[in-house]
């Protein structure tokens, strides 16, 4: 390997995407720091302000993903995604990668075909346990394939996978010790039980309808709530019920110190994000878990399968979450034995020096 090897990191379009390629970019940084790392994400998404704020450069392709129940939309497809390996191939051409990573999202798909073209080693990084169209393609003439969950033998070849996990930011899961601080922060009793709610940045419609509804059950029995209602929701929620609806009720638009709010809670509910999924099983905490039902081949409710049959989390359908949440949060969080074996279950699933042994797999393949 040269000493300085140079490495481009392809993918993006949510935080499930953008966090775990930047993760191993610094873990890239730590082990070689002489490496050049460029970025290669689609113009227009969350990657293209997310990833220059991180220290990297990167450069956009204009490519888009099907628009579901729009064939209009979906016409000028091909012709971008011609257009955007064209554009890869230039990128490659003036780069000069030695090897290149695929982390999912619309970028991916044409930076690694076109490293195929060029005879460049790619690594995948698939975060969920149900592989995505795009990946389940390029995984044929990957070089190797970095996953989270098992039995992914069904989606690609038995002998290019390793089991890793998914990189999580380090700052996140690390919250020994900050209980108090956490609450402190909060403005929250640090002796009162306390659930977490969070639906991601956007939120979760779901979660946020079955907090509000059974918002009098939770304060009867003196319960204080963590309660990130995301972007889309939390300008009506205020509206409603009032910036201090309640001393036991945080209400937030955001989480900035997503470490002290885990501390803080001792029950988390959740969607099942497979980069949620990971910093949960570092967190080791009791977790109820409502998938997303708008996601490509429900890939959240399978993410949570495979922490609940193996006794890691509790999983409530969205459906029925309106009405059965708050109830099954409250009886678990006054059932200590079930948070105990819950919060041990969860441990052992936790795999948390995923970013750096997906480095190591990324310089090994550098010629």
């Amino acid at each position: 390997m040269n000493n300085s090897p140079k490495i481009i990191i392809s993918g993006g379009g949510t935080g499930g995407h953008i966090f775990p390629a930047v993760a191993i970019a610094n873990a890239l940084k730590r082990l070689v720091p002489s490496c050049e790392i460029l970025f290669v994400g689609a113009n227009g998404r969350m990657e293209m302000e997310k990833v220059p704020a991180a220290g990297y450069k990167i450069l956009g392709l204009n490519i888009s993903g099907m628009q579901r129940g729009s064939i209009m939309k979906n016409l000028a497809l091909p012709f971008k995604m011609i257009g955007s390996v064209r554009r890869a191939l230039e990128i490659i051409k003036d780069f000069r990668p030695d090897v290149v990573v695929g982390v999912g999202g619309y970028a991916s798909g044409p930076l690694l075909y076109a490293a195929s073209l060029k005879g460049i080693p790619s690594l995948i990084q698939e975060q969920n346990s149900y592989a995505g169209i795009t990946n389940k393609w390029l995984g044929k003439k990957a070089s190797k394939i970095c996953v989270a969950f098992d039995e992914m033998d069904q989606f690609f070849p038995a002998d290019k996978i390793l089991k890793t996990g998914n990189p999580v930011r380090k700052d996140v899961v690390d919250i020994k010790g900050k209980h108090h601080a956490g609450a402190e922060l909060l403005k929250l009793d640090p002796l009162k039980k306390t659930i977490m709610v969070t639906g991601g940045s956007l939120g979760a419609g779901t979660l946020n309808k079955a907090i509000e509804k059974h918002l009098p059950e939770i304060l009867a029995q003196d319960v204080q709530v963590i309660w990130q209602t995301g972007k889309f929701y939390y300008k009506g929620i205020i509206e409603r019920l009032g910036l201090e609806y309640h001393p036991n009720v945080r209400i937030l638009e955001f989480l900035n110190k997503m470490d002290l709010a885990y501390a803080a809670a001792d029950v988390i509910i959740s969607r099942a994000g497979a980069g949620t999924i990971a910093e949960l099983c570092l967190i080791k905490k009791p977790v109820i878990l409502v998938p997303s039902p708008n996601v490509a081949e429900d890939h959240q409710t399978k993410n949570a399968m495979a922490l609940v049959k193996n006794g890691a989390a509790l999983l409530i359908n969205d459906r029925s979450a309106e009405d059965t949440l708050v109830k099954t949060a409250l009886e678990l969080l006054n059932d200590e034995s079930q948070c105990t074996k819950l919060s041990e279950y969860i441990g052992k699933m936790a795999l948390p020096a995923a970013d750096e042994i997906i480095a190591v797999e990324v310089l090994k393949l550098i010629k």
